[in-house]
């Protein structure tokens, strides 16, 4: 309709008259059939703003602009992660927290649901076989072993070591990006042993995800030109208490720690206009190699 063309009264439920069709929602009195593709609202030909799919309303337009505004403005790290405004920590304390509490339960509540939850192989129960041997009915042993700790000094150092790594590398990652470190690198430790040690074997603990942290943690160093010094003596010093105590194992570690730095080398190597892309590469292709390493384990071991 044209601006000096007289305005049609206005119907008493907001539709346009004649056709039927609703009217604009800011001019009532101009039918229109178009809708914004965001909200629905009608929208006349002089408020219809073209977007990649029909057409938007001035009102959506607006917020969309202001939302990218915001995004823009919002300070982010060199992995991609919105940088946190308090400390950045609550996924490393949900971890601990879950930690202490499947130790309270599984070392003074239920003894027995340490066997049930840790990384066993193969266990000949009466009659029944259990262990990762057994297949994907299993394999819940390589998630839920990295939550269980055999005794009050295994959990103290892990926790320990978990509140020293994991607050920075969070508020560099992200809450999610972190997780998958974490959980990734616990993984394939547990699987690396697995692949190793084969029909004898039950491991319990978060040294394999925490090893992973340290590795990702000297990746981070590398990365933004950090003096190496203090990652690589605590990373000798873990290194030859791993091979040097009984009752540790050291496959769990290493296989953690390879997989945390690989994964790390994802994470914070990863180009800016791919950075999504790269880094849930990077994590896919740890679970990859998991998956592997548990094929190759089960199938070396006598049927």
């Amino acid at each position: 309709m044209h601006p000096e063309e007289p305005v049609r009264p206005t119907p008493a439920d907001g539709q346009g008259q004649g056709s039927g069709l609703p009217g604009c929602y800011r001019h009532p009195e101009r039918e229109t059939g178009v809708g914004c593709a965001r909200c629905g609202r009608p929208v006349c030909p002089e408020c219809m703003v073209p977007a990649s799919v029909g057409f938007q309303c001035p009102e959506c337009v607006r917020g969309e602009a202001a939302r990218e505004d915001r995004d823009r403005q919002r300070p982010r790290t060199t992995a991609g992660a919105v940088l946190a405004l308090g400390d950045g920590a609550l996924v490393t304390k949900v971890l601990i927290g879950i930690n202490l509490a499947v130790f309270l339960f599984t070392e003074y509540l239920v003894t027995g649901w340490q066997a049930r939850l840790g990384m066993v192989s193969w266990a000949q129960v009466p009659g029944v076989r259990l262990g990762v041997a057994e297949g994907p009915t299993e394999w819940y042993r390589l998630v839920t072993a990295v939550f269980v700790h055999a005794g009050v000094l295994h959990i103290a150092t892990n926790m320990f070591s978990l509140w020293v790594l994991g607050p920075q590398l969070e508020r560099l990652l992200g809450r999610l990006r972190f997780l998958a470190l974490y959980l990734a690198s616990g993984l394939a430790g547990n699987a690396f042993a697995y692949l190793l040690v084969g029909r004898e074997m039950f491991t319990v603990g978060a040294s394999g995800a925490i090893f992973g942290l340290l590795g990702a943690t000297a990746v981070l160093f590398k990365a933004t030109r950090t003096p190496m010094q203090p990652v690589i003596a605590l990373l000798v010093v873990n290194l030859v208490l791993s091979f040097s105590l009984h009752g540790i194992d050291w496959r769990a570690h290493v296989g953690g720690l390879v997989a945390g730095a690989a994964i790390g080398a994802g994470m914070f190597y990863a180009p800016r206009e791919r950075r999504n892309l790269v880094q849930g590469l990077a994590v896919a292709g740890g679970l990859a190699v998991t998956l592997l390493m548990l094929l190759a384990g089960t199938a070396r071991l006598p049927g």
